[in-house]
């Protein structure tokens, strides 16, 4: 490996950490970063030549820090001092920064990072953008590329992002027990968004398909952190096992291939091993959450040798169970077409009616649907159905499997 390659992965390891500290000493984004990079500057410089030091993120926060100071005194040579009663009468925060790092700080700290990235008043796409770019250290080059969007687009996204960050003032004193977990749920959730960023792109847009690797990275550095936490274990299961099937969800046309006509041998058995070994691990906890279900029911086709070999019927249960800790029109959708394969298209049908008006914008809701109503003869009503799927497509590869779908319908439709 060249010395720019462990230097970039090592730096890539340290960064939720380092800036996750520079963030509590500094507390602000811009600076926090802006420090950070300047720390792995000065480290592309001198490991090469010295080689790496015993602990890079503690190497990264003490350079980091110090060129944010200097930073801000030089800012403050060329400013008017404020008014007296402007000065914090608080410690001096230039002698706490100068102070040993604390380890048991290090939690907090990327918990911290990760929560002001997942911030309730930014927009999912923001949330993600910003988690991408402040923790994941991505370009705004690449984050742009991913979502389909102009780089000045996602520079002003990011901006913007940042900017309510600092307008909603989120205090940074170490969060007390019940706050951790509160915060811990809302950063697994920002985490699997930016994982579902990659997952639904696919083939369609190699740079989205990064992310996925990105998110599972950083679900296991939550893990490291919170070892016992079951839910987390269902979530980095969760990830595994759907990123295991990568390279068979689409063929080499790069049409989309449905999980029961997938080659099965192309599934990675190594990351379903591993997934299903953290699987049975949270189970052993007793505190099932929607995490560890959602795993468990993706671990049932895993399991499976071939699609006819599949349980339906405990997968029909672990959806009951779903809708009961984690109700969601989404989650009743997915039980539906469990249910259709135990019972037939018509049990199915029954299941997705009540669900019509509030997925009447889901192009998933409109694909099932349709392909129930093939499967049971109702092809007229199919092909509505398959339209309307169309027009809600969010990519060429679901428009053209919906086509394929409709080209398998009889021409002489019944009356």
């Amino acid at each position: 490996m060249t010395d720019i390659a462990w230097i970039e992965l090592a730096l890539t390891a340290a960064r939720p950490q380092a800036v996750g500290a520079l963030l509590r000493y500094f507390r602000d984004l811009d600076t926090a970063e802006e420090a950070f990079q300047e720390a792995c500057l000065r480290a592309i410089r001198t490991w090469p030549e010295k080689g790496p030091p015993r602990d890079p993120a503690a190497w990264l926060i003490f350079v980091g820090r110090n060129s944010g100071v200097d930073a801000i005194r030089k800012r403050a040579r060329n400013e008017p001092l404020p008014e007296e009663e402007a000065f914090s009468d608080l410690s001096d925060a230039e002698g706490d920064m100068a102070d040993r790092l604390d380890s048991s700080h290090y939690r907090d700290d990327i918990l911290r990072l990760m929560f002001i990235c997942c911030h309730p008043d930014l927009p999912n796409t923001q949330q993600i953008a910003l988690a991408l770019r402040i923790v994941s250290g991505l370009t705004v080059p690449q984050i742009a590329r991913a979502f389909l969007v102009g780089e000045s687009a996602m520079e002003q996204r990011i901006t913007r992002a940042k900017a309510r960050v600092a307008k909603a003032g989120i205090p940074f004193e170490t969060p007390g027990a019940a706050e951790r977990v509160e915060r811990l749920g809302v950063v697994s959730s920002m985490i699997y968004l930016v994982f579902n960023e990659g997952y639904s792109a696919g083939i369609v847009n190699p740079d989205s398909a990064a992310f996925c690797d990105e998110a599972i990275r950083l679900a296991r550095l939550l893990l490291r952190i919170f070892p016992g936490d079951p839910e987390l274990m269902g979530l980095l299961a969760l990830m595994l096992l759907q990123h295991s099937r990568a390279a068979a969800r689409f063929d080499a046309a790069g049409q989309i291939v449905l999980l029961e006509d997938q080659d099965r041998t192309r599934w990675d058995r190594k990351l379903i091993n591993e997934a299903l070994a953290l699987l049975d691990k949270a189970i052993r906890h007793r505190q099932p959450g929607p995490y560890q279900v959602q795993a468990a029911i993706t671990a049932l086709h895993a399991r499976a040798p071939s699609a006819q070999e599949t349980d339906w019927q405990e997968i029909v249960l672990l959806y009951d169970l779903l809708e009961r800790i984690q109700p969601s029109p989404v989650v009743s959708l997915n039980k539906a077409v469990a249910v259709s394969k135990l019972k037939g298209p018509d049990a199915g049908l029954e299941l997705l009616e009540p669900l019509a008006e509030r997925l009447q914008s889901y192009f998933y809701f409109h694909g099932v649907k349709g392909g129930l109503l093939m499967q049971a003869g109702r092809n007229r009503e199919a092909r509505d159905a398959f339209d309307r799927a169309i027009a809600l497509a969010n990519s060429p590869a679901e428009c053209a499997h919906i086509r394929q779908q409709i080209d398998k319908l009889s021409v002489a439709e019944p009356l």
